[in-house]
């Protein structure tokens, strides 16, 4: 696959101190530049992951993505110009404003915009949260994933798929349509929610600690900007909440995302709906909410588990306390392999 991962996500906005205050206070993010139109925040060893530009129209968002050198680059662009897909060879100093060798940009068929580029610039300095937290997941599954609404999804995907060459991982179609693509081991790096109108719906930041999403939500509720209560994703195994921003955004503050192998990754549709538990949706329809609940309510009948998705190092093994689920183990092991 030619692109690699979400780089970064810019989004016009000129409420730079209600940003600042959710980057850094709320989600932990290191505000790095603050002028008086723009704001940016690192979140790894990049220098600038995701930046707010007072200059671009209020609301507007820009995704950028990484492809692995310049060859890579001019393959995507030659790709999008033969799909009759305008491409702007961006200058020097828009690539510089956006920390990469060389930058490309155009437009999707509702009008979100992308960008391109090769050769991230990766800081000298110590990325310093803004609050107290382990850091994020990021590396060569990139910042995070990016969600955006259209009014009709199925006619985008001819552009995800065959032109960007996203591959699908899932799609649920009740209470609402979506779906979800990976570029890499990320279970996704973007998704498409079909929606009366366009727009940018959320961006994901995965936390390398549970404890680091329960503290993000004590202090956004203490702000009171939940959107999303705290639940848990069917599809990616995401434990999550969704906070309002100061555009039409949110931010989804996640922890125990899936990978995947995308050599070997059958996609499917997700019947259990988009979580497993909890995430009430403020943004829904009161009727597709409820839908939402009774779907949550079926898998609890059902007993649908999965397992929880942990690194090395963010464990503590504890010892079999429970005669019941060793005794479950034990007959699970036994008909398997017909040994004790």
């Amino acid at each position: 696959m030619a692109l690699q991962s979400l780089a970064y996500v810019g989004v016009g906005s000129r409420d730079l101190a209600g940003w600042r205050q959710l980057g850094c206070t709320v989600v932990g993010l290191q505000c790095i530049d603050l002028t008086s139109t723009k704001i940016s925040f690192r979140m790894d060893d990049r220098k600038q992951r995701i930046f707010i530009d007072g200059e671009v129209p209020e609301g507007e968002t820009i995704l950028g993505w990484e492809v692995a050198g310049p060859a890579e680059l001019q393959r995507m662009a030659a790709r999008l110009e033969q799909a009759q897909v305008r491409v702007h060879r961006e200058p020097a100093h828009v690539a510089d404003s956006r920390f990469v060798a060389e930058l490309i940009s155009f437009k999707d068929p509702i009008g979100n915009r992308h960008e391109i580029g090769w050769g991230l610039h990766k800081s000298a300095e110590v990325f310093q949260p803004g609050r107290a937290m382990s850091g994020f997941r990021t590396g060569a599954l990139g910042l995070g994933h990016a969600v955006v609404t259209a009014p009709d999804i199925e006619s985008l995907l001819p552009f995800y798929v065959d032109v960007l060459g996203f591959s699908v991982s899932d799609f649920v179609s009740t209470p609402f349509k979506a779906v979800f693509f990976h570029i890499n081991r990320r279970h996704h790096s973007f998704a498409l929610i079909e929606a009366a109108s366009a727009g940018f719906h959320h961006l994901m930041l995965e936390m390398n600690s549970l404890d680091d999403v329960g503290q993000a939500l004590d202090l956004a509720q203490s702000g009171d900007c939940v959107s999303v209560t705290l639940g848990r994703h069917t599809n990616d195994f995401m434990t999550s909440f969704y906070a309002r921003t100061p555009s039409s955004l949110f931010i989804e503050c996640g922890w125990g995302g899936r990978e995947i192998d995308p050599a070997t990754w059958q996609s499917f549709e997700v019947m259990d709906g988009p979580s497993l538990w909890g995430h009430e949706r403020s943004w829904l329809p009161e009727s597709d909410r409820e839908e939402a609940r009774r779907m949550r309510m079926n898998a609890a009948a059902r007993g649908v588990r999965q397992p929880v998705q942990v690194m090395d190092g963010n464990y503590r093994r504890m010892s079999d306390i429970c005669p019941w689920i060793g005794e479950q183990e034990r007959n699970t092991t036994k008909k398997r392999t017909g040994y004790d």
